[in-house]
C-alpha cells in the first residue's frame, strides 16, 4: 500500500511507490480485457468527481476506474451546485465528505488546492490536475504506457515537447520519469521552458531536430492557450513550423520511437494527423491505460490508515 492516504503529486511518491502503482496497474489492465470488466475490490465505497475545470479523458477515466472497482460514483456538477451561490470550496468538500465520500477526485485551476483540501478531509484526495502544478495520474499512465511498449524506462531518452511552462503534465512527467532513470529532454521555444528547469536533471533544446535525435519516446504537449498571455510565440502557424511534430522531424528519433500525447490534440499545430494516427502513436493506448492506473491508485489508497 501507499504511505499516505492521498495522491497529491509525483513529488510525494517514492521510487518504490511509483513502481508499486505501475505493477498493480498491470494486474488491473488484465481485468479490462475480460467480458465482465469489474471486480468487487472497493464495493461499498463512494467516489466523488469534483471537477472545477473542463475534462473529458480524466473525468471519464476516473469514473470508469471507480465503477470497475465497484464503488458508487457521483459526478459533481459545479455549474448546478451551491458554488454558484457563493459556497466556499472548503464548505463544498466538507459537505461532500459528510455525504459519505471515501475518495474525492479534484481538478482545480489553482495550484495547491488538493494539498489544502487534504489537510481538512479524512477522505482520500486524488489530484486530477491543479493549475500549472501537477497531474500525477497522467504521468503514471504515461510511464505505464512507456514501460509496457519498451519493456523498461531506465536509460531511455524521452523528449517532452512544447508548452512546458504551463503544463502540469510536463512537471509530473519530469518528476516521474527522472525518478525511474530516464534521460529526459525538454524541447520548445525559450519562452515556454522555465529557466530553472535544468535543476531537475533534464536537458533543454530549442531546436526540434537536435532535441529529437535518437529519442526513444516523444511526449507531445498541447499548446495551452487558455493559460497563456500573448507573446510566448508569434502565432500558431509559426509554432507549428518550428516545433510541430511532422513526418520529417520524427525521422530524427529512433526508428522504433513511440509518440504520446495527453490530449486533447491540436492537430496540425503540435502534431500532424499522419503521426497521431500512425503506427508510432500510442495515444489511444494511453487512454485505456489510464483506467488501469487510476484503478491501481484508488485500490492502493484504500488500504492506507486514516
Amino acid at each position: 500500500m501507499l504511505a499516505n492516504k492521498d495522491l497529491l503529486g509525483i513529488k510525494e511518491l517514492s521510487f518504490e511507490e511509483i513502481n508499486l502503482i505501475l505493477d498493480t496497474a498491470a494486474g488491473f489492465k488484465d481485468i479490462l480485457g475480460r467480458d465482465i470488466k469489474k471486480v468487487p475490490a472497493l464495493r461499498g465505497k463512494t467516489t466523488i468527481n469534483l471537477f472545477y475545470e473542463p475534462s473529458t479523458r480524466t473525468r471519464t477515466s476516473f469514473e470508469l476506474a471507480a465503477k470497475r472497482l465497484s464503488t458508487d460514483v457521483i459526478n459533481f456538477s459545479v455549474p448546478t451546485s451551491s458554488v454558484v451561490k457563493g459556497e466556499s470550496l472548503i464548505d463544498t468538500v466538507l459537505t461532500v465528505q459528510a455525504l459519505g465520500a471515501d475518495f474525492i477526485i479534484i481538478r482545480h485551476s489553482s495550484a495547491g488546492v488538493p494539498h489544502m483540501l487534504s489537510r481538512h478531509l479524512s477522505a482520500s484526495v486524488i489530484n486530477a490536475g491543479d493549475g500549472t502544478n501537477e497531474h500525477p495520474t497522467q504521468a503514471l499512465l504515461d510511464a505505464f504506457t512507456i514501460r509496457e511498449k519498451k519493456g523498461k524506462i531506465e536509460g531511455l531518452s524521452i523528449a517532452i515537447v512544447g508548452d512546458i511552462i504551463h503544463s502540469r503534465v510536463a512537471k509530473s512527467n519530469i518528476y516521474c520519469l527522472t525518478a525511474l532513470g530516464a534521460n529526459v529532454r525538454l524541447i520548445g521555444p525559450p519562452t515556454l521552458i522555465p529557466r530553472d528547469t535544468k535543476s531537475l536533471g533534464v536537458s533543454i533544446f530549442h531546436n526540434m531536430e537536435d532535441g529529437l535525435k535518437d529519442a526513444d519516446v516523444l511526449i507531445m504537449l498541447r499548446i495551452q492557450t487558455e493559460r497563456q498571455g500573448k507573446g510566448f510565440f508569434p502565432s500558431t502557424e509559426e509554432y507549428a513550423k518550428n516545433w510541430g511534430l511532422t513526418p520529417g522531424r520524427i525521422s530524427y528519433a529512433r526508428g522504433d520511437a513511440i509518440v504520446l500525447h495527453p490530449g486533447p490534440m491540436n492537430r496540425g499545430i503540435e502534431i500532424e494527423s499522419e503521426i497521431a494516427d500512425g503506427p508510432k502513436s500510442v495515444i489511444l493506448e494511453q487512454v485505456t491505460n489510464g483506467i488501469a492506473v487510476r484503478m491501481a491508485v484508488m485500490y492502493l489508497l484504500s488500504g492506507v490508515k486514516r
